[in-house]
Order: structure tokens, then sequence, then C-alpha cells
């Protein structure tokens, strides 16, 4: 079953906790892929004026008294999770799905504080243009039938990749969850160093952002090896060869890379405590 049918076919009250970048990124696509609006409560202290479009399409913004939903969404800041801890357990009865997307809030602890069964979700920022990632984690007394709708609604945003070891969601936090932000500073150290080579500030910004976002696109298109594509690039002797015996040194890219995930999996952790 595809996305949108699977979005369709979606039964009970939906309703999402938070309506920021990445709930309202949630949002949008699941009104894109024909979930019925009607159905979904939003529960959001500052709406966006994007929001609050959305209650004239028929979802309901922050009701006096939403009941129980079938399915909750939680995308409200970590920091502010159980501050909210109270309001979002009104929302929740015995049998709601609990869905989680903030990063390093534990199953324990969404069971401690909402209840319900609950879905653990890493997704990542890209999100907004449906090209996102998310990786997930259910708890022991998700159903198959709750799991396939976190599937659906979590898959309104991109792809979807399930893990039965929840210890695994810090590294995938670190690769995945934070991982945009790497491939950014990319983009902004080659358009530095084409600066430092002569190009003037504009052309060097626009050839870094269009050779990072044009190889990703290559990247995703491809059925090749991430490898296979950068030796692709590469002739014998080159200038590419040549920067790449800089990356590829023993102190290149790779133990840095190595060491910049460490320290985030190692901070997930930390805020998991």
């Amino acid at each position: 079953m595809n996305t949108i049918n699977a979005l369709q076919n979606l039964h009970g009250t939906i309703a999402l906790a938070g309506a920021g970048k990445m709930g309202g990124a949630m949002l949008t696509g699941w009104l894109a892929g024909g979930l019925d609006a009607s159905r979904v409560i939003v529960v959001e202290p500052h709406p966006s004026e994007d929001i609050k479009a959305l209650a004239a399409k028929g979802v309901r913004l922050n009701p006096k008294d939403a009941g129980t939903a079938d399915t909750l969404v939680v995308a409200v800041k970590p920091q502010t999770f159980r501050e909210a801890g109270p309001a979002l357990k009104k929302l929740v009865g015995p049998s709601t799905l609990v869905v989680s997307i903030m990063a390093g809030t534990t199953i324990a602890a969404l069971e401690e504080v909402c209840g319900g069964m609950v879905v653990r979700a890493m997704p990542n920022t890209p999100a907004a243009i449906g090209r996102g990632i998310t990786v997930a984690v259910p708890a022991k007394n998700v159903s198959a039938a709750q799991r396939a709708i976190a599937d659906a609604l979590l898959r309104a945003t991109g792809s979807v990749e399930w893990v039965d070891d929840e210890s695994l969601m810090d590294a995938v936090t670190a690769v995945s969850g934070s991982g945009p932000a790497y491939v950014f500073l990319l983009a902004e150290e080659l358009a530095r160093a084409g600066v430092e080579a002569g190009l003037s500030a504009e052309l060097a910004t626009k050839l870094a952002r269009e050779t990072v976002a044009g190889s990703g696109e290559l990247l995703h298109r491809s059925d090749l090896a991430s490898a296979t594509l950068r030796q692709n690039v590469t002739s014998p002797g080159g200038t590419t060869a040549a920067a790449l015996e800089v990356l590829m040194d023993k102190d290149g890219l790779q133990p840095l890379m190595i060491r910049a995930i460490a320290a985030a999996t190692k901070r997930s952790k930390e805020l998991a405590k």
C-alpha cells in the first residue's frame, strides 16, 4: 500500500502536539497525502499563519475539549515535554498510539509522561520538502496495526526505517538527525575555500551550493554506491585525486567524521538521562 492510500485509509482521530517546523511539515504532508482534515486536532500555543490557515480546511486547532485521540504525535521541543505532560496525557487513552519525534526522549519517558502505546522516531529537517528520512523503534506493546499507522504518518515526509533496538537511536540521531548540518557545513567550507583560491564570494557560494545539492540528487537517484560515484569523478593523477589525497589522509575526513559522530552520539545519550 502506498503512502497516499495508507493515509486515506487511516481511521480515528489524529492529534498533533506541537506544530513548529517539523510538526508543521508532517501535518502538511498528511493533508497532501489525503488524510481527512476533520479528523486532525492540532495543539499549538503559538500557531503560525500557515497552521491557522489549515483550520479553514477543517483541522481542529486548539479545541477546548479534544477528548482522547486514537493517535497522538508529539512534536513539542524536548525541553518542554515534561511541562506539557499533563496536557498531553489528557489526549491519551489506554490504547492510544503515541508517536514521538522528540530527540533524546526515551520510550520509558514517554510511557511515564503520556502513557499509551509508544513509537519513538527520529526524523530530519529535509522532511520539510518531503525528502526526510526517519528511523523509528516501537515499544513492545505496539501492535502491527499501530506500527502501520505510525509508518504511514512518518512516511508522509520521506522514507522510514524501523529498528528494534532503542539504543541505536543515539547513533541514528548523530548520523541522520544531525547529519543535514554536516552537509550544510560542507557547502559553507567549500565556498570559503573557493574564496581563498581566488573566486568571488558570490560565485564560490553559488558553485558550492549547486555542487552539494546536485551531488546529493545524483546520489539519491543512482543505484551506485557512494564510493563508486566518487571513483567515477576521480581520474588517476588528476585534480580530484589531488584533493582526495588530502581529504582521505590518515588525519583527513574519515577519522574526523568518526569523532564527530561519536561526540553527537555521546551527547544524545546525555540528553536522554
